[in-house]
């Protein structure tokens, strides 16, 4: 499927996508974000879940765990970040597998994020956003937008075709990224891995 078609470009994936390294040191205003004095600063962070658990979920129907370099790199960056990844599954490109499949990471106790890679194309078997997009309680349009804005210099006006999206799930972050393992690092390392602790620490609070 378009997810593992990478085309002519380097790196390119289900969107056209290439690795970018460009600066990844945004800081977004989240609603709750104080930028008022010291005080504020410090407890800006206070819930922030330091050590995450993460499940990896590539959605792929030619895919498994042996043959997976998207699922690898996003696993990779995680553990270097100082998490752990307690799941690591390749889930069918069906509609109710993976609505399933991250259901249950919601359900679990082990699973404090969900990292999904493949399916965010606009061919027809690319049914990841649809998928989990029903099951957020709260959507995450920040995350689409950077990391579209983080990819536009690597491919142009390609970024339309991708639709990485993020959202929470039950109290669980849930990023949706593509399926080239450079578009997968590119998500981790730049939006991922800095924000991830510390909106899954934002998700959980009124639960606590």
């Amino acid at each position: 499927m378009s997810d593992h078609d990478h085309g002519e470009r380097h790196g390119a994936g289900d969107d056209g996508h290439r690795r970018d390294d460009g600066d990844g040191g945004h800081h977004h205003g989240h609603d709750d974000h104080d930028h008022g004095g010291d005080d504020h600063h410090h407890d800006h962070h206070h819930h922030d879940v330091a050590d995450l658990e993460a499940a990896v979920l590539t959605i792929s129907s030619t895919r498994d765990v042996d043959d997976d370099p998207a699922g690898d790199a996003i696993a990779e960056l995680l553990h270097e970040a100082g998490h752990s990844v307690s799941v690591r599954r390749v889930v069918d490109d069906d509609y109710d597998e993976i609505q399933t499949a991250v259901s249950r990471m919601a359900d679990r106790g082990d699973v404090d994020v969900t990292v999904t890679t493949g399916g965010t194309g606009v061919t027809p078997d690319d049914r990841t956003v649809e998928a989990t997009a029903q099951l957020f309680g709260k959507t995450l349009p920040g995350f689409g937008e950077l990391f579209r804005r983080l990819s536009y210099d690597e491919i142009g006006t390609k970024v339309v075709g991708t639709r990485a999206t993020a959202g929470i799930v039950d109290g669980m972050p849930t990023f949706c990224l593509p399926g080239s393992e450079n578009a997968a690092r590119l998500g981790t390392a730049e939006i991922i891995v800095p924000e991830a602790p510390h909106l899954t620490g934002l998700a959980r609070r009124d639960a606590e």
